[in-house]
């Protein structure tokens, strides 16, 4: 191993998944690296047994609490460590090899945080949630240093979207989060535990809460209404209308009472993604012109797409007669995915985000090249 690599500490907040807590242990204990593991088991049935060290002599630490504090647990651990980055993961999420420290140690100056190309092996895609600068919560490393400067995760969000509040006071600290595909993470996603009613009930309640809390004054009403829409999409899709349901009275009976904090426009469109769309539409309209667009695979903040090509002139139109099709999604994970569907499509695909393309290339390389 390395001296002159990253210091590293893996939290990993567990509950009632010992076979799936036991397998990414199993799988750290693989890779060639210098760090420690703290765990903490937010309150399960019966706490995990782990070993003191994994199988390369990684140090392994639990902490047992009585009740589930969902992501804030990771919180608590956070003390008992000076490492320079903290590795957050989900019991059933690993890196897939150590390439990812090296891109800590490259990391830019102002990248508080470092999001991994998080997939889901199980189904041959990639994770849906996150953004251009909001990172996925079981892929990514946080400075240690700016963890602490931010106050950890919100409590309140207990599970979902709290990604998105760190976030969010990133980019008012003056931070960013970076997205590197050397952080390669896959999340086998267990179904224990889940149930979609609970989990779009907080999608809502805590998509809401953010918007509230940092959108400027004149974006926030539609971005609230944005969020009511999508989350009405995913409970019919997902069966959870009683979610969703709940999850609205939830939001009506607590949004007013959220701190305001207000972005500025131009930090405001690098959350949304609105200014990685612009860039990256702006930069292949002045490369080859284009009057009419279609977009494909529409989904998480497509509304940033439309807006970009509305300020350009560009008119849509049905695919069969669109000059160029654009991806429709500003999440990371499901736009990458699309940029690898589109490889073999005829015509002109656009990406847009300047790095889904690099990215994109760039982890072709690295896995070619293993």
């Amino acid at each position: 191993m390395r001296n002159d690599r990253p210091r590293i500490c893996f939290v990993i907040p567990t509950c009632n998944r010992a076979r799936e807590l036991s397998e990414t242990l199993r799988v750290l204990g693989t890779l060639d690296l210098d760090a420690r593991v703290l765990i903490v088991d937010n309150g399960s049935d019966a706490p995990p047994l782990v070993p003191g060290e994994l199988r390369n002599g990684v140090p392994v630490e639990l902490e047992c609490l009585n009740f589930n504090e969902g992501t804030a647990a990771r919180n608590r651990v956070i003390g008992r460590t000076d490492a320079d980055w903290i590795v957050m993961l989900d019991d059933d999420s690993y890196p897939v090899d150590d390439r990812f420290i090296d891109a800590l140690g490259q990391a830019p100056e102002d990248a508080w945080v470092v999001s991994a190309d998080v997939r889901l092996p199980g189904s041959g895609t990639r994770e849906m949630g996150g953004l251009p600068e909001v990172f996925v919560g079981c892929g990514a490393a946080i400075r240690r240093n700016a963890f602490e400067v931010l106050g950890g995760y919100d409590a309140s969000f207990g599970y979902y979207a709290e990604e998105y509040d760190f976030a969010a006071r990133v980019v008012l600290g003056g931070g960013r989060v970076h997205f590197d595909p050397r952080f390669r993470v896959d999340h086998m996603k267990s179904s224990a535990g889940r149930d979609m009613d609970v989990i779009v009930r907080r999608l809502v309640r805590n998509n809401g809460w953010v918007m509230q809390r940092y959108a400027p004054e004149h974006e926030r009403r539609a971005q609230l209404r944005e969020i009511r829409r999508r989350c009405r999409l995913i409970a019919g899709r997902e069966g959870a209308r009683d979610g969703c349901r709940l999850g609205l009275e939830d939001l009506r009976a607590t949004v007013q009472n959220q701190p305001r904090r207000t972005m500025s426009q131009r930090q405001f469109d690098r959350f949304t993604g609105l200014a990685a769309a612009r860039e990256a539409l702006v930069a292949a309209h002045a490369d080859r012109a284009f009057g009419t667009a279609a977009i494909t695979h529409e989904g998480k903040n497509a509304w940033c797409v439309r807006r970009v090509l509305d300020e350009l002139g560009v008119r849509m139109v049905p695919e069969h007669e669109a000059e160029v099709l654009v991806i429709g999604t500003m999440s990371p994970g499901p736009m990458l995915d699309a940029v690898e569907a589109c490889e073999d499509r005829p015509g002109r695909v656009i990406a847009p985000w300047v790095s889904a393309g690099v990215t994109h290339r760039a982890a072709r390389g690295l896995l070619q090249a293993g």
